[in-house]
């Protein structure tokens, strides 16, 4: 089957009912998404279908046949980081990392339907966080909410 991912059409071998993580994962080598919980409550594994967020440990590959899918690698554009990217660095955000790239991912389908957001619609938005940098989170998207995304694919 034939996956559009990153702007790029990408011909998958993949069994209809393999989770889109998986197919990111193992069989196109975006390894930027990453498994969680598998059940598709933590938010690690998020990107953007047509430019929406989705767990992708609970999406079968065949319900993205013939949409777009974005992940953490294709997030910036043209080689500028995406405003959310850029505001996650200023702000300091990370401490292990793992959930990251779902929780830019996240907050980047947020500020497109909710450019301007409240505290509790962050968190409503986002996934979990073992290390606990939620302050840090809403922190880097009221930063990020101030600056427009141009150009991006999401």
């Amino acid at each position: 089957m034939k996956l559009k991912v990153n702007g790029t059409l990408r011909d998958v071998a993949a069994p209809d009912d393999m989770p889109l993580l998986w197919v990111l994962r193992d069989l196109l080598g975006l390894t930027g998404t990453k498994y969680g919980c598998g059940i598709a409550q933590c938010g690690a594994c998020t990107v953007h279908i047509d430019g929406e967020a989705a767990r992708s440990c609970a999406v079968p590959v065949s319900d993205v046949k013939g949409r777009a899918v974005t992940t953490i690698e294709g997030l910036a554009s043209g080689g500028v980081l995406h405003p959310v990217q850029r505001a996650w660095i200023e702000a300091d955000v990370v401490q292990c990392g793992y959930c990251q790239p779902g929780q830019i991912m996240a907050a980047a389908a947020l500020l497109k339907i909710t450019p301007k957001p409240s505290d509790a619609e962050i968190d409503a938005a986002m996934g979990l966080c073992r290390c606990g940098t939620y302050q840090k989170i809403r922190e880097a998207v009221h930063r990020a909410a101030e600056t427009p995304a141009k150009g991006t694919r999401s």
